[in-house]
């Protein structure tokens, strides 16, 4: 059997992460963010800022406007859930979405990119203890 390398130079993947901060394609990100296929977008959720209790509809709205099949939301150190009437921006659109800790969260996304699935991953960190 013949194998060979994936080049994932065109599309974003998460390179590293720590609880503060995401490494998209080698390159640090921090604070709360969108990554796509063919995007990064920065400045999302910002009230959410290590509390997901904050977290808007707005802000999943922002999300179902970017159009992807799936919604990751990595929610930092732990799994969390928003408020069920939250998530009616996802459930209008038809987008699917899972709630995941950062981490599980950045594999997820990366997998599902490399399938060349239409997939977004947005990322809620934690404030610093």
């Amino acid at each position: 059997m013949k194998l060979h390398q994936d080049s994932n130079d065109k599309f974003n993947v998460v390179t590293g992460y720590g609880d503060d901060h995401v490494m998209v394609n080698k390159e640090r990100h921090d604070g709360n963010l969108i990554v796509t296929a063919d995007g990064i977008h920065t400045g999302w959720a910002p009230a959410a800022r290590g509390d997901l209790a904050a977290l808007t509809a707005d802000d999943l709205a922002a999300v179902a406007e970017l159009r992807p099949e799936i919604l990751i939301v990595g929610t930092g150190r732990r799994q969390r859930f928003p408020s069920p009437a939250l998530l009616r921006p996802l459930i209008e659109a038809r987008i699917g979405f899972e709630f995941m800790d950062l981490p599980a969260a950045c594999r997820t996304y990366n997998i599902l990119v490399s399938e060349g699935r239409s997939v977004a991953v947005a990322l809620l960190f934690e404030a610093a203890d």
